[in-house]
């Protein structure tokens, strides 16, 4: 995800996005300690997106 897309979200898109991926980094974690993962690496690129998707949350909170 770029953060392009992020700026683009609604206020409500970014709210749900945002519970979508840390659902998938439960998720992601999971599969990682039962050796099921396959990439590494999309743990990373999850925590990155969340990061990016709170940052753009908070923007909008200082900015109101």
């Amino acid at each position: 995800m770029k953060a392009k897309e992020v700026k683009e979200m609604t206020s409500a898109e970014l709210t749900a996005k945002l519970t979508e991926l840390k659902s998938e980094l439960f998720n992601l974690r999971f599969r990682l300690a039962s050796g099921q993962l396959e990439n590494p690496v999309s743990i990373r690129t999850c925590k990155r997106d969340i990061a990016r998707v709170n940052t753009e949350i908070r923007a909008r909170e200082l900015k109101a």
